[in-house]
C-alpha cells in the first residue's frame, strides 16, 4: 500500500468510512440498543484515528520497529479505552440529555479522548521525541 498515493485525510477517510459499517454490521448482528450503537462505532473508529496518524507520518514511524506484542498491547489499550469512555459518556448522559444527537458527539469525544490519552500514556516518545 503506497502511503502517497492520497493525503492523510484521504486514508482517514477510508478508515473511518470502514470501521464505521464494520461496527453498525457488529451492532446490527449482535443487537446492540440504538442508544448504544454509538459505543460500538467508537470503539471501532478509534484506533484509525490514532493508527494512520502514526502510520502515515514519517516522523512516528519509528514505532512500527516495535515488538509486534506492544503494538496489539496498545490495540487493546485504545479499544478498550474507547469502549470505556464512550459507555461512560453514554451512561451518564442517557437520562440528562434527550437528543441523540448530543449524546453521540459526548460519546464520541469520550471514547476517542479516552483511547488517545491511553495510547499517548504508552507511547510519549511519539509525541514528544526530544525527551
Amino acid at each position: 500500500m503506497n502511503k502517497q498515493s492520497l493525503p492523510q485525510w484521504g486514508w482517514l477517510l477510508i478508515a473511518l468510512m470502514i470501521t464505521a459499517l464494520l461496527a453498525n454490521i457488529i451492532s446490527v448482528a449482535l443487537g446492540v440498543s440504538v442508544d448504544w450503537q454509538i459505543a460500538v462505532v467508537v470503539t471501532m473508529m478509534a484506533p484509525a484515528l490514532i493508527y494512520i496518524g502514526v502510520w502515515y507520518e514519517p516522523d512516528r514511524a519509528h514505532y512500527w520497529d516495535a515488538p509486534n506484542a506492544k503494538i496489539f498491547g496498545d490495540l487493546l489499550f485504545v479499544l478498550i479505552g474507547a469502549a470505556i469512555g464512550s459507555g461512560l459518556a453514554i451512561a451518564l448522559t442517557i437520562d440528562l440529555v434527550d437528543t441523540r444527537f448530543i449524546r453521540d458527539i459526548l460519546a464520541m469525544l469520550g471514547g476517542f479522548i479516552l483511547g488517545w490519552v491511553l495510547f499517548w500514556w504508552r507511547n510519549p516518545e511519539i509525541y514528544r521525541p526530544d525527551e
